[in-house]
């Protein structure tokens, strides 16, 4: 992945994410659940590392919008 600019953590409450998973599917169901509860952007596909096992993503998120009712099937994934 890239480095992560300046930009993105230039305020409290701004965050940058990197998940790493086993397939494509839970990177993006997890960026779902993310962006169901904070204001989230996502500026990279999900890619895949030579020579390392499954994809990586990035999320940008804003922790200073107002917090989403999360779903209660979501919560259980979340706790």
């Amino acid at each position: 992945m890239d480095p992560i600019n300046e930009t993105h953590v230039s305020r409290p409450g701004l965050v940058v994410v990197d998940v790493a998973a086993a397939d494509d599917a839970t990177a993006l169901a997890v960026q779902q659940l993310l962006a169901e509860r904070w204001a989230t952007s996502i500026t990279e596909q999900t890619t895949r590392d030579a020579g390392q096992p499954g994809v990586r993503l990035r999320c940008y998120l804003d922790l200073r919008q107002p917090v989403v009712q999360v779903p209660s099937d979501a919560q259980e994934i979340l706790s």
